[in-house]
Order: C-alpha cells, then sequence, then structure tokens
C-alpha cells in the first residue's frame, strides 16, 4: 500500500496536489469552488478532475443541468451607462419635452431603439406624447416605473457578479445570473432581453450549462498525508530555465518530479472537414461523367432567380417570408436583353412557345429586385444562353430560404443542379441521372419516384430515399424544361434539369441522423462523422 501511494504521489501534477492539500475526504468540489478557493481557470479544473478520477482518488458526485442569462457586451454597456429608457427618461426630466429623433441624435442612439424604449415608458404611464408631439413627463416629477427599478436591480446585480475575488473585472459574458435565483417577475423580465442565439442585439445571452461535483474519496486523506511527509506543496515548479540558470535562482527552487510513467498527451492530427471532402467527391464524379461546372453570385434578381423558369410574378414562393431580400441596393440596373422581353411575353401570353402563358402583365420593375437566391435552378437558367448543344452542366450552389430549421431542413443550404440538353434526350435517361445520384453519391439503397409539381419543369420528379434514422424523405425536385423556359433563353433541345440537396445526401453518405452535424462545431463530432 505504501509503495501504490508514493508511485501515485510521484506522478502528482502540482493542479493535483492543491487539491489534495487544500480539502479532505468526502468533501465535495466543483469548478464553481475550485475558481474560487484556488482560483483555478475551467481548463485547469477539467484537467484536474480528468486526472484525480483516473488515480481514483475522486469520483462523480452529481450533474445537474443550469440555466443562465449571461452580460452581453451591450448589456455591460446598459449596466454601466443605462439603459435606453433609462437615457431617455433623465433626459427628458433634464431638458424638457423632446421630440424623438431629437433625442435620437442627443443620446447617439437609433430610432428604432429610442421608438422601442418611448414604447415601453409609454405603456408604463411614464412618458406621454403631448399636444406637440413630443415625449414628455406624464406627471411632475414622474420617475422610474416599477419595472424600470426591477429592470436596474437585475443589471445590478448581473454586474456584481463580474467581479473577480481580486477585485479586477472579468470579460464580457463572466457576469451571470442563474434562472434558480431569479423570482418568477425577474425571470420574465430577463427572459424578455436575453437571447439563445445572435445575442449581440440583446443585453443577456441564455446559456444552458451542465455542472458537475465530485467528491474526494478515502484514498485521497492517504495521499495526502504522504505529501505533508515529504514537504511536498503543490507550489514545486516544473520547468528550468535560462534565467534560473543565468542567475543561480535554481539553487532555491523546488522542482517537481517528472514521471516516466505519464501518459503522452493526446495527439489530435490535422484533417479536412468530412462534409468538404463529400462536397469534392460529387464534383469529382460529376467531372468524371463529362459534366462542366458551373457557379455564379449567392445575389441574384428575380428574373434569374424565378421569371426565367416560368414562375409566375404572384407565386407564394415568391413571399417575403420564402425569400431573403436586399436592403441595399434594392434592384439591378438592367436585365440581359433580348431575354428581357421574351420571358416578359412567355409569362403574358406564351411568345412564340404555343403556350398561352400565365396570361397577366409582366412586371419589369419587380423582375429587377434583388435576392439571396433561393434555388440553384437559378444558374441552369443563366447557363441555357451561352450551353452547347449536346451538351452536360452541373453547379454545387449555396441556397437560402426562409425555413424552419430541423434534421432535414437548413435556411442556408447546398444544391447539387445540373442540366443535360440534347436531341435524344428524355425521361428514362433523366431516370438514371437520378438513381445515379440516389445509389453512387448518397449510397441509399431504396430508392422511389414521386410525381411532383414545379412551374418550370414538364412532366416533375421528386427522388426520394430511405434513411435508417430519419426513414423517408425528398431528395430533390426534377424534371424536363418547359419551352417556356428553354425557348426564351435560346435553346430549341430538350433540356433534364434537376436539384438535389446535397446536403440530404450527405447525410446517407457520412452516416449522420441530422444535417446540422454537418456544420457542428464540436470538433468532436466532426471527427466522429469523419470516421463514418
Amino acid at each position: 500500500m505504501e509503495n501504490d501511494v508514493g508511485q501515485v504521489v510521484a506522478g502528482l501534477h502540482p493542479l493535483e496536489i492543491r487539491v489534495l492539500r487544500t480539502y479532505r475526504a468526502g468533501d465535495v468540489i466543483d469548478s464553481g469552488i475550485l475558481a474560487r478557493d484556488l482560483a483555478y481557470k475551467t481548463g485547469q479544473t477539467n484537467q484536474t478532475v480528468s486526472w484525480l478520477s483516473a488515480k481514483n482518488l475522486i469520483r462523480e458526485q452529481a450533474r445537474v443541468s443550469r440555466v443562465l442569462y449571461e452580460l452581453t457586451e451591450l448589456g455591460l454597456e446598459y449596466g454601466r451607462g443605462g439603459t435606453p429608457e433609462e437615457k431617455i427618461l433623465r433626459l427628458v426630466r433634464e431638458k424638457g419635452a423632446m421630440r424623438l429623433p431629437e433625442i435620437a441624435r442627443e443620446l447617439s442612439l437609433d430610432n428604432k431603439d429610442v421608438g422601442s424604449a418611448f414604447g415601453a415608458l409609454s405603456k408604463d404611464g411614464v412618458l406621454c406624447m403631448d399636444a406637440d408631439k413630443k415625449a414628455a413627463l406624464c406627471g411632475e416629477g414622474c420617475g422610474p416605473s416599477p419595472r424600470m427599478v426591477r429592470v436596474r436591480a437585475i443589471f445590478d446585480r448581473a454586474l456584481l457578479n463580474t467581479l473577480a475575488v481580486g477585485g479586477g473585472v472579468l470579460g464580457v459574458g463572466d457576469g451571470s445570473l442563474a434562472e434558480g435565483e431569479l423570482s418568477a417577475e425577474e425571470l420574465e423580465l430577463i427572459q424578455s432581453m436575453s437571447k439563445k442565439r445572435g445575442a449581440a442585439s440583446s443585453p443577456f445571452k441564455t446559456v444552458e450549462r451542465e455542472e458537475v461535483s465530485y467528491i474526494l474519496l478515502p484514498g485521497a486523506d492517504r495521499v495526502r498525508g504522504a505529501l505533508e511527509a515529504a514537504g511536498i506543496s503543490g507550489e514545486e515548479t516544473g520547468t528550468l530555465t535560462a534565467e534560473m540558470l543565468v542567475k543561480g535562482t535554481w539553487k532555491n527552487i523546488v522542482f517537481r518530479r517528472y514521471s516516466v510513467d505519464s501518459p503522452a498527451p493526446r495527439m489530435i492530427l490535422g484533417r479536412t472537414n468530412a462534409y468538404c471532402d463529400f462536397l469534392r467527391s460529387v464534383k469529382d464524379k460529376l467531372s468524371a461523367l463529362g459534366f462542366e461546372e458551373f457557379d455564379g453570385p449567392l445575389v441574384e434578381t428575380e428574373f434569374w432567380n424565378s421569371d426565367a423558369l416560368f414562375m409566375p410574378q404572384f407565386h407564394s414562393a415568391r413571399d417575403i417570408h420564402d425569400v431573403y431580400y436586399l436592403k441595399n441596393p434594392t434592384h439591378a440596373k438592367r436585365i440581359e436583353q433580348p431575354y428581357l422581353d421574351q420571358v416578359a411575353s412567355a409569362h403574358e401570353n406564351g411568345w412564340t412557345t404555343g403556350s398561352r402563358g400565365w396570361e397577366y402583365s409582366f412586371n419589369r420593375d419587380f423582375t429587377r429586385r434583388l435576392i439571396l437566391r433561393s434555388q440553384g435552378t437559378v444558374l441552369s437558367a443563366k447557363q441555357l444562353p451561352r450551353a452547347k448543344v449536346p451538351g452536360k452542366y452541373f453547379g454545387i450552389v449555396r441556397c437560402f430560404r426562409y425555413d424552419q430549421v430541423d434534421a432535414t431542413h437548413l435556411s442556408d443550404f447546398y444544391q447539387t443542379e445540373g442540366i443535360a440538353i440534347g436531341e435524344s434526350v428524355n425521361l428514362k435517361t433523366h431516370l438514371g441521372f437520378l438513381r445515379m445520384f440516389a445509389e453512387e453519391v448518397a449510397g441509399a439503397s431504396e430508392v422511389k419516384y414521386v410525381p411532383g409539381y414545379f412551374p418550370f419543369t414538364e412532366p416533375s420528379i421528386e427522388v426520394h430515399i430511405k434513411h435508417p434514422v430519419l426513414g423517408w424523405f425528398e431528395l430533390g425536385g426534377s424534371g424536363i424544361f418547359r419551352p417556356e423556359v428553354t425557348e426564351a433563353l435560346g435553346i430549341h433541345a430538350p433540356v433534364l434539369a434537376w436539384g438535389i440537396g446535397i446536403d440530404r445526401m450527405a447525410l446517407m453518405s457520412l452516416g449522420v441522423n441530422d444535417l446540422r452535424e454537418l456544420f457542428s462545431v464540436n470538433l468532436e463530432n466532426v471527427r466522429l462523422c469523419r470516421s463514418k
């Protein structure tokens, strides 16, 4: 037993020694306790508990999930300098009634922030709009509302939590309030001021944190006794420097013993991202089949994104809830001719295609509106005027669509888009392409075709594959371009077209069950994905 204790002592790190000299068997420790007593940082705490657990000197006692509300940089600004509501009330009390734009200029605030703050102050009965349309006090000597007082108390408590033991101020985000420490009223207020993601515009950030506590085991006391007997304090130095040798200070320094039996540090080799590798493999396969690659800008006009694809301008998919508009500039200067006139005629009366078109008045101002491309087919449309017949083209296209994010949907996603042009191509050729994508690229063993509808293809086909966990889901849409699309853009031969969700193909190929895992910031998940 003494030999075992001696071996343990010889292999202890100073971080472990300080814990064992400070606490006794049965004591419970966690990251907060070690930060308070020993000034350990999070990384040091994680290393220490990992080493002590491996030596059977501590074990996990409890694991608790907590919700915290951390001050952001904006929250620190509000806490120290006042919220917009507090600043506005203070300004109106000092200078009298003022118009909202004047308040914004005086306080260097955005008009929308002043408007929101005035709305809250008006609702609280603190400020009101007078006959001259100026923000004025609702009563003589009117002060902060009870809600404002409670908000100020929340900021003051969070600011207190940014103070370190030595009195210095920690970095942004360390001023946190735990959900369990707040009353129901306080919790409702702080939730209205907090966001989980994109919290830069909010004073608080919602953080879910798992806190683990550990208990020291009886063996810790035996090791502590051996440390005390050997006079090992944990303050020993582990590095001999050139300065020590020059000045001779090494003579008065106690050095830590090294153990040749200590495990080597984990070596994590650099490697490429699994999803990027998958995208490259798709490009390689399509290039090997003779396809030429095309590409284009992320920002497109409504003309190329939808109008050139014979999608009517009143189609629901072109609503603001489905596409992202550009704020500045809002419109392109011009659209290429003769394609604008030909596409407009195809919409209005079918042009020379034999179709009746959509029979509405084509809006040439609307068609210049700038958006983030919502589908990869925009590049197929732009390729048609300069395409060779016969010809095969493809692209790996990043798209943006306002969508509810879940295991099979993202608002920022990739499609593999392609067209095949030739006098002899037909539906049978097209189904062969779709099966190649499903089986050879995605790696699916169960595939089915479902009739679909798209304004720009006839017939239209959806290809579905079966995932072992998620079940059946759509891989993408496809079909043969309508004459209203091809003729207006200068092509007089059949054109096969498809837009396949390459992210969804990656689900099958890489063996993951959630699209979000492809873009995870958790490196362990990325490495696991790579191994599959």
